[in-house]
């Protein structure tokens, strides 16, 4: 499996960059808080291969949703998806991410 990485210096810089890159009229996005990073795979592999881009940036966030405002940078823990001027964040904690443990092992 072959890793790249961005590293992001604060969460809120990570998700201004996922926000900016989200398909057009969705609004929210999985991502990962594991073994003290906040991070998000992207294949790059269009034939299935195994290229994976590895956003991240070190911090953790709670489980459960979580919305983001662009302009105040601000995150905060929500119980719903309301907002259509939002982007929302629904973050895991997995138990083992094969993925994220391989990519940690190589930094």
């Amino acid at each position: 499996m072959n890793i790249e990485y961005e590293e992001f210096n604060n969460t809120e810089d990570l998700l201004l960059y996922l926000s900016s890159v989200a398909p057009p009229m969705k609004n929210f996005m999985p991502i990962n808080s594991y073994k003290g990073f906040i991070c998000s795979f992207i294949p790059l592999s269009q034939s299935g291969g195994d290229l994976f881009l590895m956003l991240y940036a070190k911090g953790e966030l709670e489980t459960g949703i979580h919305e983001f405002d662009i302009k105040t940078r601000s995150v905060t823990k929500v119980e719903a998806i309301e907002r259509a001027d939002k982007t929302y964040f629904i973050v895991m904690t997995p138990k083992r991410n094969t993925i994220a443990d391989k990519a940690i092992e190589n930094m």
